[in-house]
């Protein structure tokens, strides 16, 4: 693969600079970051190398942040755009879809499947966690919200922690593995949630959590995401 110019823009200082230390030795070449979009999308017109590739943190998700986005694929439609970020909700990812982002990842993805990902948006592949995408593009994440109970009465710390597992896409191995139990306890829990939020399926429950501010919670421990 040949190398590829980015650009960071992230509030936080400190993950800028574990994000170049990652890329060292990688395809990957940092030649520019910012700590917020305002400050980024001037930098990159002025940059003396373009950026091939952008990684933006959406730090509020805000409208404002999101034109400002649009206006920057506008502008410059052959640089890559994607999000990596700490939350997975439904308006920021309706936010990044509409204003044309090639990508949507989590920042507690692992170091090979960031690396992967971002080599499938260089080979102009969309990368997102897909069966949400899906439902978020055909309009029905809004109609599953008013299928839901607003509060997750009743879940248990390990349902919840399967629930996150399903928001990155994870198969019942993979949750079993993160979880270090078997994928015989993994369908029991499962059968249990889904029945508890009233969801027949795992992108139903996916949903869900998403609309009950799952994703956005720290408290308990997360997994690699796993794209679909």
């Amino acid at each position: 693969m040949d190398p590829v110019n980015v650009y960071l823009i992230d509030a936080n200082k400190l993950f800028r600079e574990g994000m170049k230390r990652l890329f060292e030795d990688s395809p990957f070449k940092v030649i520019g970051e910012a700590g917020s979009l305002r400050e980024g999308v001037p930098a990159v017109e002025t940059a003396a190398s373009r950026p091939e590739l952008i990684l933006i943190d959406l730090a509020n998700g805000t409208e404002d942040e999101v034109e400002a986005m649009r206006l920057l694929r506008t502008q410059h439609p052959q640089i890559r755009v994607v999000i990596l970020t700490s939350d997975l909700c439904t308006r920021r990812l309706s936010g990044a879809l509409g204003a044309g982002a090639d990508g949507y990842l989590m920042k507690d993805i692992a170091c090979e499947a960031l690396m992967q990902s971002l080599r499938l948006v260089m080979m102009g592949e969309k990368v997102f966690p897909t069966h949400l995408a899906e439902l978020l593009v055909s309009g029905r994440a809004d109609d599953m919200g008013a299928e839901v109970p607003a509060r997750r009465k009743g879940l248990s710390q390990r349902e919840v922690q399967i629930l996150r597992c399903l928001l990155n896409g994870n198969s019942n191995k993979m949750i079993a593995n993160h979880l270090n139990i078997t994928e015989a306890t993994v369908k029991v829990h499962l059968k249990s949630l889904l029945r508890k939020i009233n969801a027949s399926n795992r992108t139903q429950a996916a949903i869900w959590a998403l609309n009950n501010g799952i994703g956005e919670q720290t408290a308990d421990a997360t997994v690699g995401a796993g794209m679909a």
